[in-house]
Parts: C-alpha cells; sequence; structure tokens
C-alpha cells in the first residue's frame, strides 16, 4: 500500500505531474465544491471573457451538492455526485487553470485529453461517505450563485480530506486499466 499524499492548494503543474493512476492523497487547504449548474454559469463566463467571481486557478473543485447544516455543524452530507454530468464543462474548467477535481466514477476521453494537456488531475472520493467527508469540512460558505441552493458555488477550508487519483496528467485511467486487469485475470485458465 503507497504512503498518502499531502495536497495543498492552490496548486501548481509541479504539485500534480508526478501523481499516478492509485495515488492516494489528502488535501487540506481550500476547496471548492460547484456542480453542473454552477459549472455552466463559470463557462459561460470564460467564454465571453469575463471574470469568475473567484479565481479558481490552481484549485480543486469538488463535484457535489452539500446538505444544509444541522445545528452545530459546518455542513451536512458532502459526498461527491456523478463527475460526468460536468465533462461539458471540465475540459474549459481545466484550461483556465483548475488543477484537480474531486468526484465519483469515471470520466469521458475529452475529459482525459484535456487533464493530459493542461497538466491537471481527476480525483475519486467514495460516494456514499458524505457524512464522513463533511467531517473533512472545516468551514464552508457559499461563494457565487445563492440562488442555485445547493449547486451555488461553494468554498470549504479542508483538512485531510481524501481522494484517489483516477486520471493523471500522463492520461491513465484507473477505471480502463481496473477493466483491463479483470479481463485477462478472468480470461485466465
Amino acid at each position: 500500500m503507497t504512503d498518502v499524499i499531502p495536497l495543498r492548494p492552490p496548486l501548481a503543474e509541479a504539485d500534480v505531474t508526478p501523481l499516478e493512476v492509485g495515488d492516494r492523497v489528502s488535501l487540506s487547504g481550500p476547496m471548492y465544491g460547484a456542480r453542473d449548474a454552477a459549472h455552466k454559469k463559470m463557462v459561460d463566463l470564460l467564454d465571453a471573457n469575463q471574470p469568475l467571481p473567484v479565481d479558481l486557478r490552481g484549485h480543486v473543485i469538488f463535484y457535489v451538492g452539500p446538505t444544509p447544516a444541522p445545528p452545530g455543524r459546518v455542513i451536512g452530507s458532502a459526498g461527491p455526485t456523478t463527475s460526468l454530468r460536468m465533462d461539458a464543462y471540465a475540459p474549459r474548467m481545466y484550461e483556465y487553470g483548475v488543477r484537480a477535481t474531486v468526484g465519483k466514477g469515471n470520466r469521458g476521453q475529452a475529459v482525459i485529453d484535456a487533464l493530459v494537456k493542461h497538466k491537471a488531475v481527476y480525483l475519486i472520493a467514495i460516494g456514499g461517505l458524505g457524512a464522513t467527508l463533511a467531517q473533512r469540512i472545516k468551514t464552508a460558505k457559499v461563494v457565487a450563485y445563492p440562488e442555485l441552493g445547493t449547486e451555488a458555488l461553494w468554498e470549504f477550508r479542508v483538512e485531510d480530506f481524501p481522494a484517489i487519483v483516477a486520471n493523471d496528467a500522463r492520461g491513465r485511467d484507473i477505471f480502463k486499466e481496473g477493466q483491463e486487469a479483470w479481463a485477462k485475470k478472468l480470461a485466465a485458465p
């Protein structure tokens, strides 16, 4: 088992290019939360040569729509959402300078190509652990698009937020490699 690699956003290219598929990472520092509605608004701004409400260059976007915070808590459940929903927007966000995204599930080839081109990574968090992951979020506030409710753009401060590299900056894909490994194992006599 490999050691956990600490990452402290904002991240430089040199922070993510050594990462490989399967590496376990721990994020501490600022991390932003957004889903498809916020991504559409941000990509529309970028396409119109307008600034984003927050400079996300070098930062990590967590694909999440957190539930309301119960009394005495910073945030409610905060599990990853399906990343394919952001595939239409992700290449433009990586081009802008987002250095990593966190979600669940695999990505399309256009996203993998954008990760290689823009030296970024896609990380996965385990779905179904929203309450546990929420404990790693120390502060949470909406920083843009409050009209979107849970789909607003959030700013979190995280501490030791666990994730696994699913797609690295060289184009490797944990899902494809896993399927190929199992296919070989099942085909063996």
